[in-house]
């Protein structure tokens, strides 16, 4: 069964040609247990970031939203756990090979005030969990809808993007401050995005292809990457900020 994967940029993917039975080949079933845990790693400590973030809440509206959002980043780890179980996958030994990456990311990019913790949420979380949208149009159509539903900020993105627009009008000031952080924010994103795929082999042989099905030459990479700049171009600009 071939699918279409519509790329959230606007334009198409390449199609997959991909079925739930090429799970049995060894290969493919590592690059998808990968995949979906180091997006139950990502999930994961978004909520534990989320919930620590809540307490720097200038207000208990702020507090309660920040709470709704950990939860949802939750459900989305339950619904991955759970997904790695089906697999046949032990959670706790597939997410442990991206757990230092992920730390190391937090590390560089701790947030020093309320303003910038929403940025890093809408901003340097958004780049990665669209990289991961990217290598999704790789995978067989129930991995693939699993991706796409555990990377849909809809709900984060009205909340931030609220909140910093606000914060601009009553401290134009912010928004230089704010532009930088969130040009730091997409490099490091970018960065742990790249180190993941090329510490992995199979999600790397996920995205470049093998002799039995075909992959991304470096044509398509490049388009992928500007992919990703321009989604965070646009993340910025509604922010009301600068790329």
């Amino acid at each position: 069964m071939s699918a279409m994967n519509n790329d959230p940029n606007g334009g198409n993917l390449e199609p997959t040609d991909l079925e739930p039975t090429d799970l049995d080949r060894a290969e493919y079933r590592e690059a998808v247990i990968d995949l979906i845990a180091v997006l139950a790693v990502s999930e994961i400590t978004a909520f534990e970031r989320m919930a620590a973030d809540s307490v720097l809440a200038p207000t208990f509206e702020d507090k309660a939203s920040m709470g709704a959002l950990a939860t949802t980043e939750f459900k989305h780890f339950i619904a991955l756990r759970n997904r790695l179980i089906e697999l046949g996958a032990d959670p706790e030994e597939a997410m442990r090979p991206f757990r230092q990456t992920l730390e190391d990311f937090h590390a560089k990019t701790k947030p020093t005030d309320w303003l910038e913790g929403l940025m890093k949420a809408y901003v340097g979380d958004g780049i990665g969990l669209d990289f991961y949208r990217e290598i999704s149009s790789y995978v067989d159509p129930r991995t693939r809808e699993l991706v796409f539903e555990v990377c849909d900020d809809l709900s984060q993105a009205e909340y931030v993007v609220e909140r910093i627009r606000a914060a601009i009008v009553h401290d134009p000031k912010v928004a230089g401050r704010l532009a930088l952080w969130g040009r730091r924010l997409v490099g490091e994103a970018l960065s742990q995005a790249q180190r993941v795929a090329a510490d992995r082999d199979a999600l790397s042989a996920l995205i470049i292809g093998g002799v039995d099905r075909p992959g991304a030459d470096l044509a398509e990479i490049g388009r992928m990457l500007a992919r990703l700049t321009d989604s965070h171009s646009r993340r910025m600009s509604d922010l009301g900020l600068a790329a």
